[in-house]
């Protein structure tokens, strides 16, 4: 696969277009409008900076870059014990319920998209009860033989602007502070993803109690858009 394929294929994964439903989660962030925590767009761009910093970009990135390695090597194992604990690390009913929900849309698009190169990964997962979103967009990436630097980053970037949307409506922000927040977590993204390939499991860590309170509570919340 030459590097413009790689690159076209990429920006598949990384497309709002991915038919997952990532647009109708807010991951907590909805709650955070409500309750007051975000009202503006500077607040709205220190929550998800945070996230991005202490959160996703310490323990989703780096198992990302781990799962990589695992479905390149043919680690079965190695995949089945990483979904595993990703699903265990989701702090809320809503959390878990998205990402098996979004892992169990990409399951079955990798047989929608009949794609030899990823029949190995269809079979590799096939017999999990659930499947974790990053396992299965991992799967493909690597199967894809995108380079994992590469791929973490657009993973990153997709998460970035997924929540920055929800942003643009809950909040609600207009279309030019979208952008400034966007160009904000991409000066970031860089430094994420080369922080989490360098990060040992050990250090892995997801410590975000004020995200968990947010999916939590907005479990409950009476009036909503969004499903996390």
């Amino acid at each position: 696969m030459n590097d413009s394929l790689q690159l076209a294929r990429l920006l598949q994964l990384a497309s709002p277009a991915l038919p997952v439903g990532a647009y109708t989660y807010s991951q907590g962030l909805e709650w955070a409008v409500e309750s007051g925590v975000i009202r503006d767009e500077a607040t709205a761009g220190r929550w998800i900076a945070d996230l991005l910093d202490h959160g996703i970009g310490q323990f989703e990135a780096p198992l990302v870059f781990a799962l990589m390695a695992a479905w390149t090597a043919g680690d079965r194992a190695e995949v089945e014990c990483l979904n595993g604990e990703f699903l265990a690390s989701r702090e809320s009913a809503e959390l878990r319920a998205e990402t098996a929900q979004m892992g169990f849309s990409l399951r079955r698009l990798l047989r929608d998209l009949r794609d030899d190169s990823l029949a190995g990964v269809a079979t590799g997962i096939e017999a999990f009860p659930e499947v974790a979103f990053p396992v299965a967009w991992s799967g493909i990436a690597a199967a894809w033989r995108i380079p994992p630097e590469a791929a973490v980053t657009a993973y990153l970037w997709s998460w970035a602007e997924n929540q920055v949307m929800a942003a643009l409506k809950a909040v609600p922000l207009g279309q030019a502070a979208g952008q400034r927040l966007l160009a904000d977590l991409g000066s970031r993204i860089p430094t994420a993803a080369v922080n989490a390939q360098n990060r040992p499991k050990s250090a892995w860590s997801n410590f975000t109690p004020g995200f968990a309170i947010a999916c939590a509570r907005h479990e409950t919340q009476y009036s909503r858009l969004f499903r996390s």
